[in-house]
């Protein structure tokens, strides 16, 4: 079973009699003990999925699974203890993972008693948190007293309190410079690499993906790319990265070409699709692109690689001639 498993996801918002759908249909898988990032400029339709997945909203149609719970039929209780132990979440504000006046340390504290964890481990828990992300010294120290590297850190001390199978992130680094931001997502690996949990950030900032295997796109409302990342080791030891990005193919067959694509080729309104033996081609629908395909020099009509656009104007200009 998937960690987190969406299927033609909607969230509809009305205010004033007007309707906007901020999720049109979004599938998404992640797996357990992924570190993935959702990227998408604003007003696609990422935070709106995070606060589905976090307990704090509810979709409107679909489905959404996250560690067995069914997100559209928990009740308000349900959902409460949901929040409390199943997924972790981080703020982009830090005025908002921590309390002011509280210390680091009484912050994570603070999040175990409201789950209610036995009184005699907090303290323990708590100093262990702050061990894992270097921020022993800062025990005692109250979040104006820190970089806001240090506060996002013990923010994320704070959603792991209670042991969740899962870290929500919203724009976590958003607040933060170079150096800081490096800190924040190098919390977040050694967190997915050491203990397993599975790390969803969304975020509008490009670079974040350079830290993640796999980056998934989101585009009015939907899911449109995805780029996966591999490091390779040769024999001397020498490293290489290498990321590959695929278009996103809903289950009726949904798919959005790539924005740079688009406009490179100039394609709008509809466009043309040939199929080859294994891969299909899209052509520009207006009548110039339709003259070019057509006088396309071709090799050979035995060639099994040729479209069905190409062997047709191989046909047409033989049977001319």
């Amino acid at each position: 079973m998937s960690a987190i498993e969406c299927r033609d996801l909607v969230r509809i918002y009305t205010a004033e009699g007007v309707e906007v759908q901020a999720l049109q249909g979004l599938t998404l898988d992640v797996e357990r003990g992924e570190l993935t990032a959702v990227v998408g400029a604003s007003g696609s339709g990422k935070s709106t999925l995070l606060n589905v997945l976090s307990g704090l909203d509810v979709p409107s149609a679909g489905s959404a699974i996250v560690e067995g719970h069914d997100l559209l039929a928990m009740r308000e209780r349900d959902r409460v203890q949901y929040r409390r132990k199943v997924v972790g979440f981080v703020w982009q504000q830090t005025a908002r993972n921590l309390v002011p006046y509280l210390t680091a340390e009484e912050n994570i504290v603070l999040a175990l008693a409201v789950a209610g964890a036995p009184r005699a481990g907090r303290a323990a828990r708590a100093a262990e948190l702050l061990a894992l992300f270097d921020l022993s010294a800062q025990a005692d120290s109250r979040p104006v007293q820190l970089s806001g590297g240090q506060q996002q850190r013990v923010a994320i001390a704070v959603a792991l309190a209670n042991e969740p199978a899962i870290l929500l992130a919203d724009e976590p680094t958003g607040e933060l410079d170079e150096h800081n931001s490096e800190l924040v997502l190098g919390a977040m690996r050694d967190v997915n690499e050491q203990l397993g949990i599975t790390v969803l950030i969304v975020t509008h900032d490009p670079g974040v993906s350079e830290h993640v295997r796999r980056t998934v796109q989101i585009r009015d409302g939907r899911t449109a790319t995805e780029t996966l990342r591999r490091v390779t080791v040769s024999d001397s030891g020498i490293e290489s990265h290498t990321a590959e990005e695929f278009a996103v193919l809903d289950r009726v067959g949904r798919l959005q070409l790539p924005a740079e694509y688009v406009h490179t080729l100039g394609l709008r309104d509809r466009v043309r699709l040939d199929l080859t033996r294994d891969h299909v081609e899209v052509f520009r629908g207006d009548a110039q692109a339709i003259a070019d395909a057509a006088t396309t020099p071709v090799a050979s009509d035995d060639d099994p690689a040729l479209s069905r656009r190409a062997r047709r104007a191989l046909s047409e200009g033989e049977a001319g001639a």
